[in-house]
């Protein structure tokens, strides 16, 4: 048997990278097991391995007594003499015996219980690798897609990319090479789980962070950042040596380093501001392009309060309110918007506008709209009434001619 445990040894070392100094012990406990499972039942053993011969040598391990009871776990004192020097009562004498035939079933459960260990201790090998990762970018490759998910191959191990954690304007494709974020690692009964991130704005960070020298040197530092994943990131950089432009370090000559992030997030707008101590001023920087007036920080409800012309109200507002969402996160604060107040205009000017607003709407035409605003119907919220159609028939308008306005209307809004 011996040289079939070196041939283990052996196997186990060059393809598991599992040295002998580990290995035996395992191989000894699965031999006392099954032994004292088997043949030797009952009894207490003790095997040692040769790491260099394979020799097994088996020890039967008795207590001193002056009267036996149990011949498979105690020895007379007397007897004892023979295997030890001067034992005494409650003495633990080992005494070498040879080890009986283990048998196929025996032999078999050995081998289980290897064959268990070694696949455990792949799977602790590998959560110990990727544990001090967490938080850190991984790149890999896409092997498949299960429900939903890609499976990322991580060299000896597999991490799964939910569909939650990709942009929802990325469309990666098995055998793609891939960079994500290790977001988290746990260790399950099928070996460790690890799950990757697309979305995390931390993503952004360590990329940003790999990109740029001066941040991985510590001249720049990174404040904060604000993500809306796949579509816009707003990022907040500072550098204690004011020699140091902090935004133009990030950016890099020409955009080269900015460019390259924005390449590998699928063409995400990334914004780059300087961190301004003064709420106010780091307003007027991450909300650009709209220029905001009339700013008024509350610091006891950690609010401000700003006014923009009508024209910039959508800019500062954003797709979806995106830029004034991003902005209140990158600041910490909560955002107030409100539109400056103008002069007010002529009754003519007025009533041209809302002309205007309906002769705009697909299917009404001009002299239609000017007879809707005559008539006083120069809001469009006015349509949300349910008795609308009657007030447009009462106004003289005919019956299909009111339905096919009102339904104009709505399909506009």
């Amino acid at each position: 048997m011996n040289n079939e445990i070196i041939s283990v040894f052996e196997y186990l070392e060059k393809e598991k990278g599992v040295s002998r100094e580990r290995l035996i012990p395992v191989i000894a406990e699965a031999i006392k097991n099954a032994s004292e499972k088997g043949v030797n039942a009952g009894q207490k053993l003790k095997i040692e391995i040769d790491p260099r011969s394979g020799d097994i040598k088996a020890h039967l391990v008795l207590t001193v007594v002056d009267s036996v009871a149990d011949p498979k776990t105690e020895i007379h004192v007397k007897q004892a003499a023979l295997y030890a020097k001067n034992p005494q009562l409650g003495d633990v004498i080992e005494k070498e015996i040879q080890l009986a035939n283990l048998g196929r079933i025996v032999a078999q459960t050995v081998q289980q219980t290897i064959v268990q260990w070694i696949r455990q201790d792949e799977k602790d090998r590998l959560y110990n690798t990727f544990k001090d990762q967490v938080g850190l970018l991984v790149s890999g490759t896409i092997r498949r897609r299960e429900r939903g998910d890609l499976i990322v191959e991580l060299g000896k191990a597999e991490a799964t990319l939910p569909r939650k954690e990709t942009c929802y304007n990325e469309d990666f494709q098995v055998g793609d090479h891939i960079t994500c974020l290790l977001k988290t690692i746990e260790s399950t009964p099928r070996g460790p789980e690890i799950i990757l991130s697309r979305t995390d704005p931390l993503l952004v960070r360590r990329m940003l962070e790999r990109e740029v020298t001066e941040i991985a040197d510590g001249s720049v530092t990174i404040v904060g950042i604000a993500r809306d994943a796949g579509n816009r990131t707003k990022i907040a950089v500072d550098a204690a040596d004011p020699k140091i432009d902090p935004v133009g370090a990030c950016v890099g000559a020409k955009g080269a380093r900015v460019r390259n992030l924005v390449k590998e997030l699928n063409n995400e707008k990334i914004d780059i501001i300087r961190y301004m101590d003064d709420p106010a001023e780091m307003l007027r920087e991450a909300i650009k392009p709209a220029v905001p007036r009339n700013v008024q920080v509350n610091e006891e409800a950690h609010r401000i309060y700003f006014e923009v012309s009508s024209g910039d109200m959508s800019v500062a507002l954003g797709r979806h309110g995106q830029n004034a969402k991003l902005t209140s996160k990158l600041l910490g604060w909560r955002l107030d918007i409100g539109k400056v107040e103008e002069a007010p205009k002529g009754v003519d000017h007025r009533i041209g506008q809302a002309v205007s607003v309906f002769a705009n709407i697909p299917g009404i035409p001009e002299d239609v709209a000017k007879a809707l605003v005559d008539l006083g119907f120069t809001d469009l919220q006015v349509f949300d009434d349910p008795h609308i159609v009657d007030d447009l028939v009462e106004a003289g308008f005919e019956q299909e001619d009111a339905e096919i306005i009102v339904d104009a209307v709505k399909s506009a809004k």
